[in-house]
């Protein structure tokens, strides 16, 4: 018998969720006495989902699964406040049973209505099973906030006949799926409902333990096309589509060494923004007078709110974190001090940006033609290449990783700078700290073009080669952290997740 938690029926006066889901509910009602031995059966696909989720779902947040099953993965992203729906009472009643710290709703995720908003909205595994996607879409953005992130993962549909052939080899529970959803169909039902999708990748080329071999072909060989295209699921995260933030006050960031000849034009240069626009210079180690050419600056224009800090550290990555630390406003903004963005493209950064047309505006020097000796074809290389390994290891674009010129807002900021111990602070330039910092958060990411010209005075701060193997150094510890260590299995895993369980059932 269904305890008093369950006891909400399916509506039947509702076609979607009474008449719509009465086969799959049926299904799913009797499976639920044996779903654990599948489980069990199946555990390698099962660990992967729940930590490639985990990876996308910080813990501490408030989540809503819908299609929550028996509750396990809701329960492994350790949310601050959980709920999940599904369409099968004695599915419910399990999740409960097991979970009794997280909530479980009967209900259709097109139909269910809550009456408050999450953090994250997790759409495992079901769409196969939905009987109108469009409708559940519009149903999660009614449950979403302006910062929602909708994680969704399903079957690659390339994989259909061999899962089929698992089903008939009894390897695999045969169920009643109705639909197999391409990537490009999730984008445009998405874009329907009044999202856009922030990030896509494809996971788990191998959902079943083969010694020696499967961490070796989910970590590497998933990533590299044409195998990217054969793994079992592909992954989507969303955002409600922006509403504009309005006028901000925003921080110019200004990290300046041996750029004296310089100064003076970016003072000049430098147009007023938003409601209020301050200039930070942060110098440090110069052997020329940029230090007194900064100062003289700030005399001859008082009218100007242009400040001076003395960078202590080393390396331009320092420079900026200091200066997004003194910041007055919301709107951060970085300057190379060498020139090679135009401080006039500034403008369009920050129209971006209050836009919410991304979370991160990123430059790109790569769209326009570049002047002769801007960038050489070493540089060029280099890039491309930083380029396609960030595409690989975050699922999300960016055409020129390595330009000098973001704009972020001040409390996305704050985010990435909380999570930096996730990475470490060895990015001496700062690019990649924010890059893989807002990716991590699921932010969205915009290339925004830039005309990129010579430097006209002094020389690059940049070693071509030692600073290019650092890069590459850091390039592969992010792929080790986003693609390789959330699919290993930590000592004592197991041992943590009956605990958790256990955890849950006496809170």
């Amino acid at each position: 018998m269904l305890s008093a938690r369950v006891s909400r029926q399916l509506d039947p006066s509702s076609e979607v969720a009474g008449l719509e889901y009465a086969d799959v509910a049926t299904y799913f009602d009797a499976f639920a006495p044996v779903e654990a031995r599948w489980r069990r059966r199946n555990a390698t696909y099962h660990r992967l989902v729940e930590r490639i989720c985990r990876s996308m779902v910080p813990e501490g947040r408030k989540v809503l699964e819908i299609g929550s099953g028996g509750g396990d993965l809701l329960a492994a992203l350790q949310p601050s406040v959980g709920v999940g729906v599904d369409v099968s009472p004695a599915m419910v009643e399990l999740a409960n049973s097991r979970y009794p710290g997280l909530r479980f709703e009967l209900g259709a995720g097109e139909t269910t209505k809550l009456d408050e908003t999450f953090d994250y909205v997790v759409l495992s595994d079901v769409f196969p099973y939905v009987h109108d996607l469009l409708r559940l879409l519009e149903n999660v953005r009614q449950h979403s906030h302006s910062r929602t992130r909708v994680v969704i993962n399903s079957y690659n549909p390339a994989w259909r006949p061999f899962l089929g052939l698992a089903e008939r080899l009894g390897l695999k529970p045969r169920k009643p799926i109705r639909n197999w959803v391409s990537p490009g169909d999730i984008r445009n039902l998405l874009e329907l409902a009044g999202f856009e999708v922030v990030s896509a990748s494809t996971r788990i080329l191998v959902p079943k333990s083969v010694p020696l071999l499967t961490h070796f072909l989910n970590t590497v060989v998933a990533n590299i096309w044409p195998f990217t295209r054969l793994c079992v699921s592909y992954w989507i995260v969303a955002r409600p589509s922006p509403e504009p933030l309005g006028e901000l006050g925003v921080s110019v960031v200004c990290a300046c060494r041996n750029e004296a000849g310089h100064i003076p034009q970016i003072v000049e240069r430098l147009t007023s923004m938003g409601t209020s626009t301050e200039l930070i210079f942060v110098e440090g180690g110069s052997t020329d007078d940029t230090r007194a050419t900064i100062e003289r600056e700030i005399d001859e224009h008082p009218e100007l709110d242009i400040s001076l800090l003395t960078q202590p550290g080393k390396g331009k990555g320092d420079a900026v974190r200091m200066g997004f630390a003194a910041a007055k406003h919301d709107v951060l903004m970085i300057l190379d001090g060498d020139l090679t963005v135009q401080p006039e493209d500034l403008p369009k950064f920050y129209d971006a940006l209050v836009a919410n047309r991304g979370e991160l505006i990123n430059g790109s020097r790569l769209v326009y033609d570049m002047e002769r000796g801007s960038m050489r074809f070493l540089n060029m290389l280099g890039n491309k290449a930083f380029s396609l390994l960030f595409r690989a290891i975050t699922g999300q674009h960016v055409k020129d990783t390595l330009c000098g010129t973001k704009v972020l807002h001040r409390d996305d900021y704050g985010a990435i700078a909380a999570g930096r111990s996730f990475f470490g602070e060895f990015d001496p330039f700062g690019d990649f700290d924010l890059l893989f910092g807002a990716a991590r958060l699921n932010l969205k990411i915009v290339d925004l073009p830039v005309r990129y010209g010579a430097r006209t005075y002094g020389t690059t701060n940049i070693s071509r080669f030692r600073h290019g193997l650092l890069l590459l150094r850091m390039t592969l510890f992010a792929y080790s952290k986003f693609r390789v260590q959330i699919f290993r299995r930590p000592r004592g895993d197991q041992r943590r997740s009956s605990t958790t369980r256990q955890r849950n059932a006496s809170s």
